[in-house]
């Protein structure tokens, strides 16, 4: 079992070397496969009340981490693919998002940052 983000792609790329998958998995296809899975996910909650939506059964929270995880391991597959450090990526898209979204004008609001120029 991984335990750490390192951990869990070279868990991965070995999954996918043992099939001999690689070959299928360019961009498009991983980015393709990953809206699929995402699209699995809006559907388990796709008739949920807000409510609902929050307080998941067992059985419903499962389905639900197994399509976080699929489409997760799709992500994990692009970075790998194009060699993108996805924390180093993540961490710089906070950087960019903070200055779009400045804390005394975002504070509490669901606005977009357009709506601050």
């Amino acid at each position: 079992m991984a335990d750490s983000l390192v951990e869990l792609r070279q868990r991965l790329d070995a999954f996918v070397a043992e099939r001999d998958w690689a070959q299928f998995h360019t961009p498009k296809n991983l980015a393709m496969a990953m809206i699929v899975e995402a699209a699995e996910l809006v559907e388990q909650f796709q008739w949920d009340t807000p409510l609902e939506s929050q307080q998941l059964t067992l059985e419903k929270r499962e389905a639900v981490s197994h399509e976080l995880a699929d489409t997760f391991v799709y992500l994990l597959r692009i970075a790998e693919v194009l060699e993108i450090d996805l924390i180093e990526a993540t961490n710089q898209k906070i950087e960019l998002n903070a200055k779009k979204y400045p804390v005394d004008k975002a504070r509490g609001s669901n606005a977009k940052y357009t709506a601050y120029e």
